[in-house]
């Protein structure tokens, strides 16, 4: 998974093709907080397909398995 972003999005790549934009805030100390209720579709070309919950919750796994002491720290809300 690639993850980009900026203070006020993070961009979680799959690297399958899907690609999912999320709202979030930078926080003080290198966290970033992402708001999960944001995370409704996929980008472009996928933009008509809605994301169900358990592939949020997958996501949402993968980010807490990619991310190390090393990385900003990425928590969901």
């Amino acid at each position: 998974m690639k993850i980009t972003g900026n203070s006020s999005h993070v961009k979680f790549d799959l690297e399958n093709g899907y690609v999912v934009k999320a709202d979030g805030e930078m926080l003080v100390g290198g966290k970033f907080v992402v708001f999960k209720d944001s995370m409704k579709n996929w980008e472009p070309p996928y933009e008509n397909k809605k994301l169900s919950e358990s592939e949020v919750q997958e996501i949402i796994q993968q980010v807490k398995q990619s991310t190390s002491e090393n990385t900003v720290q990425i928590s969901f809300e």
